[in-house]
């Protein structure tokens, strides 16, 4: 459960205040000692390791410099490179609460170079800055010249969330209030944040989308500054609704279509907690779902707080059949819990940023996911195992700590195994590991972090249909994460896991009965700046 839903007086950045003394105990108690880094000499790239020996940073994922973050803010596409702004606290270690805006840049989302903090933390009277969103007013609508980069954010002064415009006259470099007053002030809600902001091409307009508790509220505007509520998205059995997304897309069969997108926690119906959306109808003031249920973008633990962004050709224009997403590796249950502040002095990871089409079947439209073309560009080695026939189990002989691997499972649908698939960031003694596969006999696809180093222990699951024979995988392993994209990318397992710096292997597995991992493929990944 959300941490607000189990005290509502407590605010999930709230919980940052003092968290300092929650990890150095935690560091105590691994009997680590922390070396605190400044921004200074932070690495220019968060997706790569640290200067000098790294024995926890993630290779290829998204990484602070140090101390803390958590939420993404959407990514903004500005002079052939994207602008990746997040919530950040300089202050985490030594015990101190507030985050800032810290931004980083990527031509290809997977190498990132920091740029340092764009909006400090308690710049004036308002408090802390927390998630909302960017956009480039490239019509001026705002008043602070043709281009400027708006960014709207939650401060809560006294507590009281509101909405507050802060603007940016060096191509989103730095930042400074627009009036101390809200632009869109709290009309008396306990939760009132994480503004989402599109223009709106067909009315001419501004639109956001407000995370107001269990529901989304919607506003309209014409400069960016005054705001109009003219509708509601309502949903009371997904626990605390944050972070909105609202977007078009066009679907692989040509259509046009809305998605409404939103962190929500469904774990009281035994769904996810990460990042719920709908596909719809949307009229400027009302979404309207094709479906009550919502999809989800990942299935797993540690996928929260995501957004998502437009593709850009190389001219600069919107692509509309590709979108990029970027979640938090974390949740709020255990966002205190992890190693990496005793061996680098951070916590602060992302997932992957993936590739997000919009797809057709069985007469309804979903997302599909797969981690990010350019991954193809940071291959190290790679193995091509061919056809791996497996009764039992069998160890590989590649080890490796970061890396994506791909295959088809193959089995009889007549005499199909109980259980195929894989044990990743296996010890060398065999212990510790991570399962990943598909359980016949479900029959469902899991991702089970349980035998290995983790924040709490768990198994997510996900219904396949065995009776197809055959099902393809993709999983990225790195030294705090493994991500299983599932067929075509509908269904994702994101877990954050800790495994050590020995824990290498590889071991492929098919109990009572065969299988064959068809063209097996690890590729090594290392940054390549």
């Amino acid at each position: 459960m959300n941490p607000m839903e189990q005290s509502p007086s407590v605010s999930r950045r709230g919980l940052l205040t003092g968290a300092g003394a929650v990890a150095l105990g935690g560091s105590i108690a691994m009997g680590g000692c922390l070396a605190q880094s400044s921004p200074a000499a932070a690495a220019t790239t968060p997706g790569s390791p640290s200067k000098g020996t790294s024995r926890m940073r993630p290779v290829y994922h998204f990484s602070v410099p140090d101390n803390w973050k958590n939420d993404p803010q959407r990514p903004i596409y500005l002079d052939g490179e994207y602008h990746y702004y997040y919530l950040y606290n300089a202050d985490y270690i030594g015990g101190g609460g507030g985050t800032s805006w810290r931004r980083a840049t990527t031509t290809d989302h997977v190498a990132f170079r920091d740029r340092g903090v764009a909006i400090p933390k308690f710049t004036n009277t308002n408090g802390d800055c927390w998630s909302g969103c960017l956009v480039v007013d490239e019509q001026n609508t705002a008043g602070y010249g043709a281009g400027a980069v708006i960014a709207l954010v939650t401060q809560a002064p006294e507590g009281r969330q509101a909405q507050y415009l802060w603007y940016s006259t060096d191509r989103g470099r730095s930042f400074k209030p627009g009036g101390a007053a809200p632009v869109l002030p709290n009309p008396g809600v306990h939760d009132f944040r994480d503004p989402k902001v599109i223009w709106d091409v067909d009315r001419g307009r501004w639109f956001m989308a407000n995370a107001e508790g269990q529901k989304l509220g919607f506003y309209s505007s014409p400069d960016l500054r005054s705001w109009t509520r003219v509708g509601e998205f309502l949903r009371n059995d997904l626990g605390l609704l944050e972070c909105p997304d609202i977007f078009r897309m066009t679907a692989d069969d040509g259509t046009s279509h809305w998605i409404l997108g939103t962190s929500a926690n469904g774990k009281g119906r035994g769904l996810p907690a990460t990042y719920a959306y709908w596909t719809g109808v949307f009229d400027g003031s009302s979404f309207t779902p094709h479906r009550p249920e919502p999809e989800w973008l990942d299935y797993g633990f540690d996928f929260y707080g995501a957004v998502t962004y437009p593709h850009h050709d190389a001219s600069g224009a919107e692509d509309p059949t590709l979108r990029r997403a970027i979640g938090w590796a974390n949740f709020w249950d255990y966002p205190h819990n992890t190693p990496t502040l005793a061996t680098e002095a951070y916590n602060g990871d992302d997932m992957i940023v993936r590739d997000v089409r919009l797809m057709s079947g069985n007469g309804a439209y979903y997302l599909a996911s797969a981690p990010t073309s350019a991954l193809d560009n940071h291959v190290k080695r790679g193995h091509r195992l061919g056809d791996v026939a497996v009764s039992g189990t069998k160890d590989l002989t590649v080890r490796s700590l970061a890396y994506d691997l791909s295959c088809e499972l193959v089995w009889n649908p007549a005499a199909p195994p109980a259980n195929v698939g894989f044990e990743l960031c296996r010890a060398p003694g065999g212990g510790r590991h991570v399962a990943a596969g598909v359980f016949l006999r479900g029959p469902f696809t899991y991702v089970n972090r349980r035998p290995t180093i983790n924040p709490t222990a768990g198994e997510t699951q996900t219904p396949v249909d065995p009776a197809a024979g055959r099902l393809a995988i993709r999983i990225l392993v790195d030294r705090t994460s493994v991500e299983m994209f599932v067929g075509d990318g509908r269904v994702v397992h994101s877990h954050r896991v800790f495994p050590l710096e020995g824990d290498t292997g590889i071991r492929l597995y098919a109990h009572e009965g065969a299988a064959t991992f068809r063209d097996l493929t690890i590729r090594e990944l290392k940054i390549t700046p």
